[in-house]
């Protein structure tokens, strides 16, 4: 399937930036048009973590980009149509702005967007353990209609590189928005060249 409006992807400073880059890899690979925002701390972990320098990712094509202090930016708006938005890393500070609503950056606000016009919200958290806090924040936001997909890949496919990890996470993440893609190999799936049985 290919989405008729863009999706919007943010990058927040949670650890596993790497499962962000490569949905909107992906999302481009499969030719669906992406709005890309980042935070400050996206940028610093993208380059501790994977050696890269957001700002020019930004500028690859397809990709429309905003930073978190353009509160001016389409994206703010209801009226701008979208379809959806996933946030991955979702950092648990961005977790608590979109769970209570505080719209203190453009990340927040087009969540809050997003979940007032009724377009899917998808949040992935890397933190591990979690504290009552973040648990608390998770409920919140789901009973606000965001979903919750963690950045915890199954191991059934039997993976045998990093890539095929995050690459299962990112099929999660676009089974959500039934964006077709062959990314890991489903459960009871055979043949292909990820059959190991």
């Amino acid at each position: 399937m290919n989405l008729l409006k863009p999706l919007i992807v943010s990058l927040t400073g949670a650890s596993g930036i790497s499962y962000g880059v490569r949905l909107v890899d992906a999302l481009l690979e499969l030719e669906h048009e992406v709005i890309l925002i980042t935070s400050e701390h996206g940028e610093l972990v993208a380059k501790i973590e994977m050696d890269m320098d957001l700002k020019v990712y930004m500028h690859k094509e397809g990709i429309t980009s905003f930073n978190e202090e353009n509160i001016a930016a389409s994206v703010a708006s209801g009226s701008f149509l979208t379809a959806g938005m996933v946030v991955c890393p979702c950092s648990a500070k961005t977790l608590a702005l979109i769970a209570n609503g505080l719209e203190m950056n453009l990340i927040a606000r087009a969540a809050s967007v997003t979940l007032k016009e009724g377009r899917k919200l998808v949040l992935v958290p890397r933190e591990t353990p979690l504290s009552l806090p973040i648990i608390e924040n998770f409920h919140k936001a789901f009973l606000a209609g965001a979903v919750i997909l963690p950045a915890m890949p199954g191991f059934y496919h039997k993976p045998t590189s990093i890539k095929e990890l995050e690459d299962f996470i990112v099929g999660k993440i676009l089974d959500q928005f039934g964006i077709e893609h062959n990314l890991y190999r489903r459960w009871g799936e055979r043949g292909g060249k990820n059959e190991r049985y």
